[in-house]
């Protein structure tokens, strides 16, 4: 929601840059803490003796408190703004990430995974929201497509150093680099973020429940968060069991060498701008698809057994994923200002399936691993993606809400 004169930050200006790169840099703060244990699942199941399946709780208790906590602070940032939720979310995932690194055993591990899922929620909660007001609309995209590009990177550095340090001295100092990390970007993004200008608080007339059933109310964001859930399910879902492939035979990596696998990650903080840009001169509608299409083909490319072409099929499903989301998720918040919907909350419910869909992925992608090895994870991984593509059909032939 927006009021006033102002247009907003413009590119140049240092307000858009102090919010790009705050915004930016909580990305990489949130996915250096929710996927840093990603990369250190076989560690948890030689430490903890748990089996595959259940070494992938350790990311899906997170991402389900996440989903949880979305439904709480989404809806609370449209009544009491979204930069102080922010704040709030990254300090105390900073401090459980220390605890995290300290906990005495597996289920006080998952415990305290959980509780900084909750916490978590605040950045997805308000970000998107926090760009479209903040900034002149003909900038909104571009930096919606920079903090989608920061979730890559901090997801991506968060499992290399996790990958290296893991081997220097075992998994608590792995994920102890990984709160350092947290607690810098916390401190620099209280220091870099520019005070709302443009918010408007929620009116309190109406129930919460009605408000929110709302954001149900229009075909395009139900397929929408329908996409979201499916795209993070199949992404999740290979990464996860990929971890376990790469330290298998016939490769047999160290976990410092497999991580380096993550560095397509670099091609999804690329990919995520690039498809924003293409998205303001061709159309939403035209760029989704094609970039679903594209992880798709990268799933498939990832059966063959030769390492070039499994890391090939990693690299292309990495740029579709990304570029989708990145698209995916600003056209969530466009859709809903231009209804009239609070934007807060369906920027919520999106990230809501986001998260639903990692959560239930990843659980199911070690299951699939350990009873069908590869095969059954990429058709489980194939099976989302060829959804997900179904499903951008029926978002290009909803009514469009643009002026």
């Amino acid at each position: 929601m927006t009021t006033g004169e102002w247009p907003g930050h413009r590119a140049g200006e240092p307000g858009f840059r102090r919010a790009a790169t705050a915004v930016f840099l909580a990305g990489i703060a949130v996915f250096v803490s929710l996927y840093a244990p990603q990369a250190l699942l076989p560690e948890f199941s030689r430490s903890f003796q748990v089996t595959p399946a259940a070494s992938t709780l350790v990311i899906s208790v997170s991402t389900a408190a996440l989903a949880v906590g979305l439904l709480v602070l989404g809806p609370l940032s449209d009544r009491r703004g979204r930069t102080g939720i922010l704040h709030a979310s990254l300090a105390a995932a900073a401090l459980l990430a220390v605890l995290i690194a300290l906990a005495p055993g597996w289920e006080a591990l998952l415990v305290l995974r959980g509780l900084q899922g909750f916490a978590l929620a605040g950045l997805p909660a308000v970000a998107v929201a926090y760009l479209r007001e903040e900034l002149h609309p003909a900038m909104s995209s571009r930096a919606i497509g920079l903090y989608v590009s920061g979730t890559a990177i901090g997801g991506l550095s968060g499992r290399l150093l996790t990958g290296v340090l893991t081997e220097l001295g075992g998994w608590r100092t792995a994920l102890g680099g990984a709160a350092v990390v947290a607690v810098a970007c916390a401190v620099a993004v209280r220091l870099l973020l520019p005070p709302a200008r443009r918010f408007t608080p929620l009116s309190r007339q109406g129930r919460l429940l009605r408000q929110l059933g709302s954001a149900f109310t229009d075909p395009a964001l139900l397929a929408l968060y329908g996409l979201a859930a499916l795209l993070m399910g199949g992404f999740v879902a290979v990464y996860n069991a990929g971890t376990f492939r790469l330290e298998s035979a016939p490769y047999s990596l160290t976990p410092a060498v497999a991580g380096l696998v993550f560095l397509a990650y670099l091609l999804g903080s690329a990919s995520s701008p690039t498809a924003g840009w293409l998205a303001d001169r061709m159309g939403r509608r035209v760029v989704v698809p094609g970039a679903v299409a594209l992880m798709a083909a990268g799933i498939a490319l990832t059966l063959p057994t030769p390492l070039w072409c499994v890391v090939l099929g990693l690299c292309v499903l990495t740029v579709g994923f990304f570029a989708a989301h990145g698209v995916a998720s600003g056209w969530v918040a466009a859709r809903a200002q231009l209804g009239g919907r609070p934007v807060g909350q369906a920027a919520s419910l999106y990230s809501f399936w986001y998260y639903v869909g990692s959560s239930v992925g990843g659980t199911l992608a070690g299951r699939a691993w350990q009873d069908a090895g590869w095969p059954g994870v990429a058709l489980l991984a194939g099976g989302c993606a060829l959804a997900a593509l179904v499903l951008t059909g029926a978002l290009g032939r909803t009514r469009s809400l643009q002026p």
